[in-house]
């Protein structure tokens, strides 16, 4: 089979390599899944870079979620078992850990659903508590984790304000239906949060970026606000002031959703059922920005590094629909 595979650590279109090899092998509980759409997160950047929590023994084929088909014909969703990740026309995964394919969901929005959308509803409602009628304040709005969680805030009716970089993306955020949308590149995010909410601020901060962003928000958080750190996609590691949190009394919350799946595995299989009804009603629905062959991955790969994409670009193998 072909499957991209990462020989040494950099930047990914610059180490990844489009492969003749084996197909996988199922351990005990595990099954051979056909990749129909792998969707590309900014964790494969990392992996690719040796920067991500895990670091998977060289060589190996970065991918962490799929839209699969079982050896009996049914569609699935599943993180594929490193070293052997998605980018492959073949993986295994874990058989306890499938989950169906939502009917209204193609290859690639399926594809885009899982990981993203999790990440999104356990921050916003395990983490955050989100109410209707709150104030959201998502960074990267237009992203891939950013799109997810402001379509799952404006399903909690939640007021959501976008925060974005350019022009282009701001474009994506409207459509995606956000409140506001604020550019960070040429407007001021505490001002303009500020005369939103009549001086409150933001109940609830969804941050996947870290660094500046961070920084920002905590100037425009509200009484009894919660911050919920996703991740740090800037590449900075905020180093939060306590006495600051502590004055204007809000939340820093950390959220790994990857923990769920070994501590907590009943909830996220609540969760996905809970995501699945929600597209098949239209209300969320995985933003594909692009969908490339699997002989373009690594380009599509160093896009998403680059923080140059807009909501999701998902890798099509041969029998995806």
């Amino acid at each position: 089979m072909q499957a991209w595979r990462v020989h040494r650590n950099g930047e990914p279109n610059e180490v990844m390599r489009l492969e003749e090899t084996d197909r996988p092998t199922p351990g005990d509980g595990q099954v051979l899944l056909e990749v129909l759409a792998a969707n590309i997160n900014f964790p494969d950047a990392l992996l690719c870079r040796g920067q991500y929590q895990v670091r998977p023994p060289l060589p190996f084929t970065p991918g962490v979620e799929i839209c699969g088909e079982t050896p009996d014909g049914r569609r699935v969703l599943a993180t594929p078992a490193l070293p052997n990740g998605g980018f492959a026309e073949y993986v295994v995964a874990d058989e306890a850990a499938l989950l169906p394919a939502p009917e209204a969901l193609d290859d690639a929005e399926a594809a885009a659903l899982h990981i993203g959308y999790q990440t999104g509803w356990f921050g916003l409602h395990r983490r955050a508590h989100l109410q209707a009628g709150e104030t959201l304040l998502v960074h990267a709005a237009a992203g891939g984790v950013g799109s997810a969680a402001v379509q799952l805030g404006k399903a909690a009716g939640a007021k959501v304000i976008g925060v974005v970089g350019g022009p282009e993306k701001a474009k994506t955020a409207h459509e995606l239906g956000c409140d506001l949308v604020v550019d960070r590149r040429s407007e001021d995010i505490v001002a303009l949060v500020k005369e939103f909410t009549g001086g409150r601020g933001a109940d609830v901060v969804y941050d996947p970026v870290g660094g500046d962003a961070y920084a920002k928000s905590v100037k425009c958080i509200a009484f009894e606000g919660r911050v919920i750190v996703v991740g740090f996609a800037s590449g900075v590691i905020p180093t939060p002031a306590l006495n600051h949190a502590l004055v204007k009394n809000y939340s820093i919350v950390g959220l790994h959703w990857g923990l769920y799946n070994t501590k907590d595995p009943a909830a996220v299989r609540a969760c996905h059922e809970e995501l699945t009804a929600l597209a098949a009603q239209g209300v969320i629905k995985p933003l594909i920005s692009e969908r490339v062959a699997l002989d373009g991955a690594a380009a599509a790969v160093q896009r998403v590094a680059d923080g140059t994409s807009t909501g999701r670009i998902v890798v099509l193998a041969g029998g995806a629909r």
